[in-house]
């Protein structure tokens, strides 16, 4: 049986795309689609000085590049390599879409939990935690304590290119590094 993969309408597509954006960069693009006069579909910018969202989102102080999001707008303009203005139904979904998803915003955003992490590192400095400024690893408590001992693993003449006849009597092991001596 073939995996089959499921069709996503092109609204659903636009609004994966915009989920996935950091939360400063849906910000920005609703501001900046907000401000322009002239939001296009099917290039970045026209002779017309119209722009499509992701540069009005870059302009505006959203300094990401988002490749999918510009696939799936136009996508969802269905700007088939045509550049055009966006008409106002488009823009009206646009802006929707990205105030829903700015509202439903879980919290849990990447850039919170580098912010987090960056925190926690700082105040282990201000504690005078050797092991933040060292770079230290701590032991772990699952690490073997005892000597580890390793042994070769020999493998089959044949199979390492010897004689591969079925007639050889020698069908022993060897080491496939020289012995010393």
């Amino acid at each position: 049986m073939r995996n089959r993969r499921r069709r996503t309408s092109s609204v659903e597509g636009l609004r994966l795309a915009i989920d996935c954006m950091p939360v400063a960069t849906r910000e920005a693009m609703l501001r900046g689609v907000r401000e322009n006069e002239r939001i296009i579909v099917g290039a970045y910018v026209d002779e017309l000085g119209g722009v499509c969202p992701m540069l009005a989102a870059h302009r505006s102080g959203g300094r990401t590049d988002f490749l999918s999001f510009a696939k799936s707008w136009d996508r969802f303009t269905r700007a088939g390599g045509r550049t055009r203005q966006a008409s106002e139904r488009e823009l009206r979904i646009l802006t929707a879409q990205l105030q829903d998803s700015l509202a439903g915003d879980s919290g849990l955003e990447l850039d919170e939990a580098i912010r987090d992490h960056r925190a926690l590192v700082a105040e282990g400095r201000r504690r005078g935690d050797g092991r933040a400024r060292r770079g230290r690893r701590v032991p772990d408590a699952g690490d073997p304590s005892g000597e580890i001992r390793a042994r070769r693993l020999l493998r089959p003449r044949w199979i390492i290119g010897g004689d591969n006849s079925a007639s050889s009597p020698d069908r022993g092991f060897v080491s496939p590094v020289a012995a010393p001596g």
